[in-house]
């Protein structure tokens, strides 16, 4: 069964600049993929970036040319860089592992504890 450990949040001023670090263990064995999820407090879980094997990628509208989302199969673990940042980036964020299915990410893992991102103005 997979588990994903996040990691790397904080509190931090708007402009500058995070990593966060996903480690998955254990095997799923449709999944092709990671993904990384945020929620603000009070709203509904959003997808900002995902990535397959091989190395396509999206990204959530607002986060474009502000975020990436890199892999390393070596060490099993997902990063997101998060430049820039602006106090509507604050939130959980989570890790998953998943597929794509033509233009959209999957998650079929089990959410992890998530790591808090803070910006403030």
């Amino acid at each position: 069964q997979v588990q994903v450990v996040e990691s790397g949040g904080g509190s931090v001023q708007a402009g500058e600049s995070l990593t966060l670090s996903c480690e998955i263990s254990g095997r799923h064995f449709s999944a092709n993929a990671a993904g990384w999820y945020r929620q603000p407090t009070g709203k509904q879980r959003e997808l900002v970036a995902a990535i397959q094997q091989g190395g396509r990628t999206l990204y959530l509208d607002s986060v474009k040319g502000r975020f990436t989302i890199s892999g390393d199969n070596a060490k099993n673990t997902v990063y997101l860089q998060m430049n820039s940042l602006k106090p509507d980036d604050t939130g959980v964020y989570y890790c998953t592992v998943g597929t794509f299915g033509g233009a959209n990410y999957y998650p079929n893992s089990r959410w992890g504890q998530g790591t808090q991102v803070t910006v403030s103005s």
